[in-house]
This record gives C-alpha cells, structure tokens and sequence, in this order.
C-alpha cells in the first residue's frame, strides 16, 4: 500500500507562506496599487542588500532577467554565449533570443557544475561572454571561470535561479560577474509565484536593465504615476514587458525576511536524507567545497540502472504510485530534440552531462515540510529501491 493516502499526495516544491504574506499582499490590494510601485522598490533595495549588490531590478521571472541581462551587454548576432548542458532550457533560450549562439561546455561529473577546464576549450574568437549556472545551489569554481574571462576578454552573466543564499569564498553568488540573475518562481528559496531580479555593481547597467524591462521608456509606471505628478516618458530603446508587480514583491519581501530561518530548515531536511540513504546503492550529493555555502535548493539522487537495479524513470514511476512528487533536474540540453536538430548537438560531445541527466531526480526539500513528511520520503525511496 502506498505511504500516503492519495488526498495527501506530497507535492514537490510547494512553497512555505506565512500570515505576513497574505496581510502584505492584502494590503497591496486594498492599496490599489497592483502594479509595479513601491514594493517592487522595497524588494529591489532589500535583495540587493543581502546579497551585497550595488543595485539590482526586480522583473517577472530569471528567464526575463537573463535575457535583459544579455541584451544590456550589446552583444552581437553571431556572437558566442558558452554556458552549461546541464541546466533549465532558460538559460539556453535566453543567449537565443539575445541573437547570440550558445555553446555547451561539459559539467564536472562530482559537482554537477559547469567545468572550467571545458570552458577552456570552447573558447573560439566569437566568444563573446560566459553563463555559469550555480546548479541546484552549489557555487561554481568562480576564481577560474573569472580569470578565463579576464584573459580572454568576456563578459559572465550568473544564473542563480537555485543560489540565493550560495556563496564562494565570502562573496555571494551573482556578484562576481557583470550581471547576477536570480529566481522567484514558486518551487524556489525566495519565492514570489513568478519573478526574479538582475543584480550588478554598475548604476548605468542597471538603469539600462530597468529601461529595457519596461517597453524601453525612459522612466518607470510607478513615477509616472504617482503623487510627484505625471512624468512624460520617451521611448529610447524596444524594449520587453517583463515588470514585477507589487503584488508579487509583497510576497518576496517577507520570503526574503524568512529566506535565513528557511535555508537552515532545508539544511536540517538535507541532513537526514544524507543520513538515512547513506547506505543506498544511489548516488548523493557531493560534500559542499571548502569556503562555499550551498543554498540547498535542490537534494538529487542519481539512479544508476546498474547499482540501483531501476533506471530513474521506473523510479519516478514508483515514487508517484507512493504519492511522492519528485523533479528531473535536469534532462541535458542536448537531449531536446529542438536544440539538437538547431545546432547540430551530439550527446558524446557532453558526456558527463548526458549521463548525469539521465539519471537525476531531486526529493522533496521545502522548509514546509514536517518531520512526518521527510519519514515518508525516506520510506518511499527506500520501498521503491528495495521494489
């Protein structure tokens, strides 16, 4: 018989919400102010001061942040965006849209990140810039993907959906490259339903971020309406309509107040899965590195048909017979047949990633979990292992 009873089925990634995000958003309502206004300011000041960025526009999702992050470098059609296979295909569809072209450099097989070493190699004299994805909240090796960048003249972009609260050495992550990008989506540490935030140390960069995010005018909804009277605005670029609302930032600031007491909440889950499945013929995740933090975003196991004795899409299969919801983090790139057949991919040019992607699977991991919760995962991995 199954773990759970099916109306308690365990769904993966439902975010915590609290009384003070139901009172701040009400409030935004009863305001009338729904759109982006001071909130969204609010959010944008407080994000920036806890990951110790200089300035930072919140807009509707990470997808949207980096694609303006992409297109406020002025980079040019034709142009070479070498990022990671072992990611959301965002990142991917952001350097298209951008007009850029991705190349794909392959992931160390331990830490499941982007491998500078192979960044090296898919440096051409079209490279244009770097986007290293902080996968699952494990910090990239940032000092040589830097050096690279610095050697070769490159821009970084960071992906940050999954690394709020990452660090490396001190710094955190999204502050080493031009632009930082970070996710709200519902399944996320910080979560807003749909949003995220570009952050950077360049006030010019980040006016033309905020410009671009806003159908390209020269000042935003907010001060055109408000109480300092209207404000006529000048279109200066074609721009996208990928604003936050204040509806959404009166959620993200109280997640962002939580986002600490959260994080150790996530720990304490991540330690007891460590603990009860250290004896599993399943890959774990590895030891964080030294003077890094990972933010625990995702907790993946890796099923290997041949220690495992299911592949990870029978597991998923049972995992769900036993009302556990689960998550594939992720499928290659090269794996989808629209990339593959655009750009040529070969799955033995990634080989790490491809067989990473193959076998993933990320566990249920947020704070909203009760103790009860976490035994149940637990009993169900091991049932549909030992099945």
């Amino acid at each position: 018989m199954p773990v759970r009873s099916k109306e308690n089925f365990l769904v993966f990634g439902a975010p915590l919400i609290t009384q003070d995000e139901i009172d701040e958003v009400t409030a935004s309502l009863k305001s009338g102010w729904l759109g982006t206004g001071p909130k969204v300011a609010r959010f944008e000041k407080d994000f920036a001061a806890y990951v110790g960025a200089d300035h930072a526009a919140a807009c509707n999702s990470c997808t949207a942040a980096l694609h303006l992050a992409l297109v406020a470098l002025d980079l040019k059609p034709g142009d070479e965006v070498i990022t990671t296979p072992l990611t959301f295909c965002a990142s991917v569809n952001a350097i298209i849209h951008a007009g850029c072209t991705p190349v794909l450099a392959d992931v160390d097989p331990v830490t499941q990140n982007i491998d500078p070493a192979s960044i090296r190699a898919k440096i051409t004299d079209r490279t244009r810039a770097i986007l290293p994805v902080h996968f699952a909240g494990r910090a990239c090796d940032m000092d040589p993907i830097m050096a690279l960048a610095r050697e070769h003249g490159l821009k970084v972009v960071e992906d940050c959906a999954h690394a709020i609260e990452t660090t490396y050495k001190g710094r955190h992550a999204g502050t080493f490259g031009d632009f930082g990008c970070f996710s709200f989506y519902v399944t996320k540490n910080v979560c807003t339903g749909e949003g995220g935030m570009v952050v950077t140390r360049d006030a010019d960069d980040i006016r033309t971020v905020k410009v671009l995010g806003l159908h390209g005018m020269s000042a935003d909804a907010w001060k055109r309406f408000s109480d300092e009277g209207y404000k006529h605005y000048e279109v200066i670029h074609a721009g996208f309509k990928y604003n936050m609302m204040d509806i959404q930032a009166a959620i993200g600031i109280h997640q962002l107040k939580r986002v600490e007491e959260n994080f150790k909440r996530r720990c304490e889950i991540w330690d007891m899965y460590q603990q009860a499945f250290a004896a599993l013929p399943v890959g774990k995740p590895a030891p964080e590195e030294p003077e890094t933090r990972h933010a625990r975003h995702l907790y993946t196991l890796m099923i290997d048909p041949v220690y495992a004795g299911i592949d990870r899409d029978q597991f998923l299969v049972r995992m769900n017979a036993e009302n556990i919801g689960c998550g594939v983090h992720y499928l290659s790139i090269p794996e989808h047949p629209y990339y593959r057949d655009r750009f040529g991919w070969k799955l033995e040019d990634t080989p790490q990633a491809v067989a990473l992607g193959r076998q993933t699977v990320s566990l249920p991991l947020s704070p909203k979990l009760t103790d009860d919760d976490v035994a149940d995962v637990v009993t169900a991995v091991k049932r549909c292992l030992e099945a």
